[in-house]
């Protein structure tokens, strides 16, 4: 897919302005991400640029709420399974199309939607390891839910980066990531309740 159009920078001060955390260690996160996109605060008119040592991405959870699974893909420079995301193309600055786009581009989906609507789920700021060709950096991450309907036609972008459905409580048992735990504790009781109504 190529880039998003965007409303701009000011709907993701809005978007997150609007946010409300669960709890005082994702306040505490939140308020690092609303000064990385505050100019007024001395944060950055684009945040989401890679060069920054944090810097904003967005991501998704997909779901089949029929069947209440999760699908991971194995992400080999974290060495964990974790959710679908990454970083903005040049132009984008909205995350729930920045999501969107990588949940398709990374498991072939063509067929996500927001579920069981387009709210932001979960503000993490989540350390990356070097590599290669950039430092450690931080990603502060916008996490959003996304449903398939055709979770048979997942495929894996590569060889590397498998894909598997699990349930929420087999997702959270596999993944190291202890954000990515949390994110899942607030899915739990979403698909909980679809089944219920299937």
């Amino acid at each position: 897919m190529g880039a998003v159009s965007s409303p701009g920078p000011a709907r993701l001060r809005e978007l997150l302005a609007a946010y409300r955390p669960l709890d005082a260690a994702e306040a505490a996160q939140l308020a690092r991400v609303r000064a990385l996109v505050d100019p007024a605060a001395g944060g950055q008119e684009d945040p989401w640029r890679r060069a920054l040592p944090l810097h904003v991405t967005a991501s998704a959870l997909v779901v089949h709420p029929p069947d209440g699974r999760v699908l991971l893909r194995w992400h080999a420079r974290q060495g964990t399974w974790l959710h679908v995301g990454g970083h903005g193309d040049p132009g984008e600055s909205d995350p729930l199309a920045v999501a969107v786009r990588e949940a398709v581009e990374e498991t072939g989906l063509d067929d996500v939607t927001p579920w069981p609507d387009a709210a932001l789920r979960h503000v993490a700021v989540v350390p990356v390891p070097p590599s290669a060709t950039e430092p450690a950096h931080e990603h502060a991450d916008l996490r959003f839910l996304l449903a398939t309907g055709t979770p048979d036609r997942a495929r894996a972008e590569d060889g590397v980066a498998r894909l598997r459905w699990l349930s929420a409580a087999e997702a959270a048992a596999e993944t190291a990531s202890a954000s990515l735990r949390e994110f899942l504790a607030r899915v739990g009781p979403l698909l909980a309740g679809a089944d219920s109504r299937t």
